[in-house]
């Protein structure tokens, strides 16, 4: 140091009583809640802006396919295929691709309630984009300009949530992942095809994201004792 002293922050000291701490009190991790988009049928009818079409669109999405916000507002036209089944989206550039050999997500039709093929195609629709970008600003006139950023998918995401009157500390674009994997969990979901759908490394990497769930959904001793294995 200039002044003579030692450094503090090369003491050991410091970092084995935070470490004791974290051992006798626990460590809670501060993560974004889970959401899901059907929580927000008010705020999709309070507009019927390009904006809100594009919102509407990005959230859904977002939701569906359980992209990340730098995944979601990289993708271009071109990444979209449609078919009778719904919409395949080639995802170029992901964190857990290091080789970028791509990988191919489904979002079917819905058959009840929001559908996200179906909002994308509205935004398409509204804003003729024809190649490039997907998502992309939009400035007080309506015209459209650059690819949206990764940071702004966060406001737009606690905006929607403001609308309904929802907490929005605890929000963010990262709430559309984690709810899309709370939902398809407590929906009898496998871990194999959710993880199909996240691009998850591991198991152990999906199973951080699998939080708010009923401890009592998909519960092991629920099916043991179901099986008859006591009798």
């Amino acid at each position: 140091m200039l002044a003579g002293f030692r450094d503090p922050t090369k003491d050991p000291l410091p970092g084995m009583v935070l470490k004791g701490i974290r051992r006798t009190h626990g460590v809670v991790q501060r993560r974004a809640l889970p959401l899901d988009p059907r929580r927000l049928r008010q705020a999709w009818n309070i507009f019927s802006s390009l904006r809100s079409t594009r919102d509407k669109a990005l959230v859904l999405l977002g939701f569906s396919t359980a992209f990340r916000r730098s995944e979601l507002v990289g993708l271009d036209i071109d990444d979209l295929c449609w078919s009778e089944r719904g919409l395949t989206i080639r995802l170029r550039n992901s964190k857990t691709d290091q080789e970028r050999a791509s990988r191919l997500v489904a979002v079917p039709w819905a058959g009840a309630g929001p559908c996200a093929a179906l909002a994308v195609m509205h935004w398409i629709e509204a804003s003729k984009i024809k190649q490039g970008g997907l998502f992309r600003s939009i400035n007080a006139q309506g015209t459209l300009g650059e690819r949206l950023s990764a940071q702004s998918v966060n406001g737009i995401v606690k905006t929607l949530v403001s609308l309904e009157g929802m907490p929005v500390d605890r929000i963010s674009a990262h709430s559309l992942r984690a709810g899309f994997v709370t939902a398809a969990v407590d929906a009898g979901v496998d871990l194999a095809s959710i993880q199909k759908q996240t691009g998850h490394a591991s198991l152990d990497a999906l199973a951080r994201y699998i939080r708010g769930v009923d401890p009592f959904v998909q519960n092991a001793n629920a099916k043991i004792g179901s099986s008859g294995h006591f009798n």
